[in-house]
C-alpha cells in the first residue's frame, strides 16, 4: 500500500512533478518519496514522506507543500 497516491503534484510554488515510487532510508529506514520534475531537465528527487506530508508557512497561510492534482502526466521521458 502506497503512502500517497501515486501521480501529478504542484509544488506551493507552482512547479508540477511525478511521484514514481517510495524508498526507505538505508541508515535511519525513514519512508521516503521518490519524485521527478516535470519541467526543465526533469530530475529525479527524493525526500522524507515526513516532509512531504507537512504542511508549511507561505505569505502567511498554512498550505500544502505538495498538492496532488491526478494521475500520470503525459510525457514521453521515462519514470524511475
Amino acid at each position: 500500500m502506497n503512502p500517497i497516491p501515486l501521480g501529478k503534484y504542484r509544488h506551493y510554488k507552482g512547479n508540477q512533478y511525478e511521484v514514481v515510487g517510495f524508498a526507505r532510508h538505508s541508515e535511519t529506514l525513514e519512508d521516503m518519496v521518490i519524485y521527478k520534475a516535470l519541467y526543465g531537465e526533469h530530475r529525479t528527487w527524493v525526500r522524507p514522506l515526513s516532509m512531504w506530508e507537512n504542511p508549511i508557512e507561505a505569505d502567511g497561510k498554512t498550505v500544502k507543500r505538495f498538492e496532488y492534482v491526478g494521475g500520470k502526466p503525459n510525457h514521453k521521458e521515462e519514470t524511475v
